[in-house]
């Protein structure tokens, strides 16, 4: 079925200069394709006998890497400049320590999607569960203000 991991779309972005603030919303999502989300419906025939299968994902649970894990069952919302600081509405993390002495200075994020795959064919059916990761980095870093 070519099931895939999702593509991971994250702000703060990853990458060397791209640094996120604690207590700054992270959004989470990824692009809805089929093989990446769902819905995917494939038959296959042999000898036969048909079999049919259709694959979604149930949910995303997101490592934050800090010992968080946070559970989707959306897809997510794209971040767009106009959000500001807003928390995403349906996929969102707001550290709270920065990544500064961890490995790459960046806490490492890892997007487990979890797809029920139902079948059916031949006079049976039944469901598979597929897990597939992807993971990503992201720093945090922390702004303190002075006020004298």
């Amino acid at each position: 079925m070519d099931l895939r991991a999702i593509d991971i779309g994250i702000v703060p972005e990853p990458g060397p200069t791209s640094v996120g603030l604690v207590g700054l919303p992270v959004w989470m999502w990824t692009e809805q394709t089929a093989n990446t989300w769902g819905p995917l419906t494939r038959t296959a025939t042999a000898g036969g006998i048909s079999i049919t299968a259709a694959a979604t994902v149930q949910r995303v649970d997101w490592d934050m890497g800090d010992g968080t894990t946070v559970t989707c069952t959306t897809p997510g919302t794209p971040y767009e400049d106009h959000h500001g600081d807003q928390m995403s509405p349906d996929c969102g993390y707001k550290y709270t320590q920065t990544s500064v002495g961890l490995p790459g200075n960046a806490y490492n994020i890892t997007a487990t999607s979890h797809w029920n795959v139902e079948w059916s064919g031949g006079g049976a059916s039944g469901q598979i569960t597929v897990e597939l990761t992807a993971e990503t980095q992201i720093r945090v870093g922390e702004l303190q203000v002075l006020v004298s």
